[in-house]
């Protein structure tokens, strides 16, 4: 299998992040990954996190930036993404009045494409990460798929999540090759459960507590995902970055679970 750089989705490790950034970005260079993923920065200014990645040899492959964040201030999102050198920016998440059905879906799309012009003309790219929801039928297909018809690849690409697109009853390498070409960052994670067993989105506080015993995050690799398959079809459809990425570690710290990922994609042979 194809040799290909790996990063970590710092949410995964909110709270160590949170009380030392630094050795977490650490840990992680130790372990073999490439780069992290943001999630906010702790209050840090752009030129401490700069210095960090700097330090620990990492990249700051790219960031998740709430939408209502980017729209309060677009040019110093990009000013600040700049500053770290992050050239991807990553809409993670809706809130449900914002969703593919909502009324507020349409002023989403406005204001993902006037962001994403905004983005193109800094030189940065603009993502959006996906979770279940998107796969609702919206006019005729997934609001996923109609929010990539609807914004043209210059502005707008993909961060496939396929635990997400799993969970919704997708196969995930069908789905990340469905996006060829538009698909240069795929999230790598693994679950356990199904839809229906126990609520997923206790991890985000939005919803109630997810119930462990019927829906838990694992490392990639020890859930239900066909782990070699799924990362085939991210190097077929062109991705220039897997992201590792467990919203829950359980009985296990957050560094121990992305050992036991990365140790996954050593013995798929992707790093």
């Amino acid at each position: 299998m194809k040799k290909m750089p790996v990063g970590y989705q710092l949410y995964s490790a909110r709270e160590m992040a949170a009380k030392d950034l630094k050795s977490v970005l650490v840990s992680l260079k130790e372990m073999g990954y490439d780069g992290v993923e943001f999630a906010g920065f702790y209050q840090y200014t752009a030129e401490e996190i700069a210095a960090m990645l700097q330090e620990t040899g990492l990249k700051a492959v790219s960031s998740h930036v709430p939408l209502a964040s980017i729209e309060k201030d677009m040019f110093g999102t990009i000013s600040f993404h700049k500053a770290i050198g992050c050239d991807t920016i990553v809409v993670p998440y809706l809130e449900e009045e914002r969703r593919p059905g909502k009324p507020a879906f349409a002023n989403v799309m406005q204001s993902i494409y006037q962001f994403g012009q905004l983005c193109k003309l800094a030189g940065i790219r603009l993502l959006y990460h996906n979770h279940d929801f998107e796969f609702v039928m919206f006019s005729g297909m997934y609001g996923l798929d109609f929010l990539y018809e609807a914004i043209p690849a210059d502005l707008l690409q993909t961060e496939i999540d396929v635990c997400w697109v799993k969970y919704s009853g997708v196969d995930p390498a069908e789905y990340i090759r469905k996006y060829t070409g538009r698909a240069p960052i795929v999230h790598l994670k693994d679950f356990v459960g199904k839809k229906g067993e126990g609520t997923p989105y206790g991890l985000i506080g939005q919803d109630k507590e997810a119930d462990a015993v019927a829906f838990e995050f694992r490392p990639f690799g020890h859930g239900c995902q066909d782990a070699a398959a799924v990362v085939e079809a991210g190097i077929d459809a062109g991705a220039e970055w897997f992201i590792i990425e467990q919203d829950q570690w359980y009985q296990r710290t957050p560094m121990e679970a992305a050992q036991m990922s990365m140790d996954t994609l050593k013995k798929i042979g992707l790093k």
